[in-house]
């Protein structure tokens, strides 16, 4: 763990993303950026990962086209990707370590729970129905449901709007620098759990894990249950 410990009270609510942070989904979306490279004749490398992770269809797609140039549009690569994505998140996807257990803590404690999500609601919905996460939370949003995706404030701020909380009193989860961005930029404290290697979070706190003592403490203080 990195970072000082959160400032203020503990929320009232919390906002979590979901791709890399909730789930582990970014095998999923690995495996099938690997087979579109493959497809183009390139290698997917880790230094492609880190340009694309938190991303949303909209901005990875200029992205795409720059690592794949003279292939096919940024939009056709970005709506491949997708495709190849979903089947894989319907498959594959699995909670990341600490994730089902944070988000039981935090219901038996009464907080409010939103997912803010970068992916499409239905990569989104795939993958909480396939884990049973789906009811846990009072708010699902997807990149669909907002008019801009992150790094904009707009999914954290429409999450505070759902839970009836102001963001100054929300905490946001987050493991990409897009989405540590758009949580700030809409007024959360933001914990940061990078799920990619060598990818920095500028985050009020930085943990390794949603099991990490130190993320419970942040959330729950303490005293929370099960200690």
């Amino acid at each position: 763990m990195t970072g000082a410990a959160l400032d203020g009270a503990g929320p009232r609510a919390v906002v979590f993303d979901n791709d890399g942070l909730l789930l582990d989904t970014e095998p999923c979306w690995t495996r099938a950026q690997q087979a579109l490279f493959r497809d183009y004749g390139r290698e997917f490398t880790l230094a492609d990962k880190r340009e694309i992770v938190g991303t949303s269809p909209a901005t990875v797609a200029p992205i795409l086209a720059r690592l794949l140039p003279g292939t096919a549009p940024g939009k056709q690569l970005s709506d491949d990707m997708y495709a190849r994505a979903l089947a894989e998140i319907a498959a594959g996807a699995s909670p990341r370590p600490g994730a089902v257990d944070l988000v039981a803590r935090l219901r038996t404690a009464g907080l409010p729970l939103a997912v803010a999500s970068n992916a499409p609601r239905r990569h989104l919905i795939a993958g909480l129905r396939r884990t049973g996460l789906l009811t846990a939370f009072d708010v699902v949003l997807g990149v669909d449901d907002v008019a801009r995706p992150k790094p904009a404030p707009d999914l954290y701020l429409a999450a505070c709007a759902g839970l009836a909380v102001a963001p100054a009193d929300a905490i946001a989860l987050e493991d990409s620098p897009p989405g540590v961005m758009s949580a700030r930029a809409a007024g959360l404290r933001v914990i940061g759990v990078p799920s990619i290697p060598g990818v920095t979070l500028p985050a009020d706190l930085v943990a390794g894990s949603l099991a990490d003592p130190a993320v419970q403490a942040a959330l729950l203080g303490s005293g929370s249950p099960g200690d």
